[in-house]
């Protein structure tokens, strides 16, 4: 006698139909969008506008773990991580595509519990789900996210427009998401060895938030606007601030002395890091995914920067003549060196 099919294995199910199942509580929200999912190609309309296009890939063993990880906050977080790349460009993130490689391990309800995640991620910054793929795969899951932007010409920051004396500022504050991954680590190796333990998470709670579901801040954009303020260079903070102003110094040839006193961490990521014997500068420094921004502005916008709650002024630009420094709250001077997130580095 044969075994009935489970309608909830992928292998039950063809490509068309999983995609109709997945997407049908999308909903357009951009005029711009003409065509989107159910062609062979999605058809975009902007009149007189720049055109930005950023991609991620998230591995699974790689990008996340999913014996912690809800795929719901994953394909909210696997969305998010692609419009901050756009914002930081000073555009409009308007339209994604997402791209799955999954084996059948997973049901497919698990499979629109990922898509409920993205599809909340659309709603929250008003874009549209415009296409992609779904194949099999023989190891895990892979995602893949476009994300399509756009703004008029004079709008848009570049890594490379750095002035000499600009004033070096992040939005939020830093280091929480790569101390929840401490937390959820640690975690995750206390229940392998008593999978009856029962965690008390309480004390984590932001950190924790900060590394499963980050927001993009499109707020900071949309204040900058207001302020009538023009970032002269913007870059987002994925892999770490190091890295990143690494990469500001890098495209605009200058060198830049950032303040430890000046780093804005907050009082329970101070304690985590204490926690686990880190120094606070490691996880602002190095951790990533914070995905807040970093820009440089004219000192004569300085006022307006100091008078934000969003906003920290913490160094300024210099001449290239020396390396990129941190100055310590003892005075000293430490280089700043590229120890984020790297994907091609075995220690990470």
């Amino acid at each position: 006698m044969d075994k009935p099919k489970n309608e909830n294995d992928l292998k039950n199910i063809s490509e068309e139909a999983l995609i109709r199942k997945i997407t049908k509580s999308f909903k357009k929200k951009n005029d711009s969008t003409i065509i989107d999912i159910g062609d062979d190609a999605a058809v975009l309309k902007f009149d007189e506008s720049n055109i930005a296009m950023s991609q991620d890939i998230l591995v699974e063993g790689v990008h996340f773990d999913l014996s912690y990880v809800p795929l719901k906050h994953l394909g909210y977080k696997s969305v998010v991580v692609n419009i901050s790349d756009i914002l930081s460009m000073n555009m409009k993130p308007s339209h994604v595509l997402v791209s799955i490689a999954v084996s059948n391990r997973f049901k497919i309800e698990a499979i629109e519990e990922l898509y409920a995640g993205i599809n909340l991620a659309c709603s929250n910054y008003n874009i549209d789900l415009i296409g992609g793929d779904t194949t099999s795969s023989n190891k895990g899951l892979m995602i893949s996210v476009t994300c399509i932007g756009n703004t008029n010409k004079k709008n848009i920051t570049k890594r490379s427009g750095v002035n000499e004396d600009d004033l070096l500022v992040v939005s939020g504050d830093l280091g929480a998401a790569y101390m929840g991954l401490q937390v959820l680590e640690r975690e995750k190796k206390v229940f392998e060895v008593n999978p009856k333990s029962q965690p008390d998470l309480s004390n984590y709670t932001y950190c924790i938030q900060r590394q499963l579901k980050p927001e993009a801040r499109i707020d900071i954009i949309k204040l900058l606007e207001e302020m009538k303020i023009n970032p002269t260079a913007m870059i987002d903070i994925s892999d770490g601030l190091s890295t990143e102003i690494n990469h500001l110094s890098n495209s605009s040839g200058l060198s830049f002395h950032i303040y430890e006193d000046k780093i804005p961490i907050l009082e329970e990521t101070k304690n985590v890091c204490d926690e686990f014997k880190i120094n606070h500068s490691i996880a602002f420094l190095n951790g990533g995914e914070d995905y807040e921004l970093l820009f440089t502005v004219s000192k004569r916008h300085e006022k307006k920067i100091v008078s934000s709650e969003y906003l920290t002024i913490i160094g300024s630009s210099i001449k290239k003549k020396e390396d990129n420094c941190m100055i310590t709250n003892l005075g000293q001077k430490i280089n700043i060196n590229s120890t984020g997130w790297d994907s091609f580095n075995d220690e990470n």
